[in-house]
């Protein structure tokens, strides 16, 4: 498994960033939407960075609503885009999910 490129979960919930799931943007958006909400989130970001520099808590805070808003925009975050009733597993270790026996598999070749 290549460290520089994300793996996706067969599903395509899901990537893999260290041994946890993160939810994958929401196929079903737009691609005119998704590049206009990639753009809000990557400058977004670089917001929250130039706060960070500049140690503004109170532009921190904007710039991380501002990334908030973005993410779950692309669906990231907030309400699951799926519709099979499926839970949301972002944040928790593969090895703790149903995707467990995937990932292992993966290791071993």
């Amino acid at each position: 498994m290549s460290p520089s490129k994300p793996l996706t979960t067969p599903d395509g919930r899901y990537i893999v960033v260290r041994g946890r799931l993160w939810r994958c943007t929401n196929p079903d958006l737009p691609e005119v939407e998704r590049q206009h909400w990639v753009q809000r989130l990557m400058g977004a970001r670089r917001s929250v960075a130039q706060a960070k520099r500049e140690r503004d808590a109170e532009l921190e805070r904007k710039a991380r609503d501002q990334v908030d808003e973005a993410k779950r925009a692309l669906g990231e975050r907030g309400p699951v885009w799926w519709q099979d009733g499926a839970p949301d597993y972002t944040q928790c270790k593969v090895e703790n999910t149903p995707y467990a026996d995937w990932y292992v598999a993966l290791e071993r070749t």
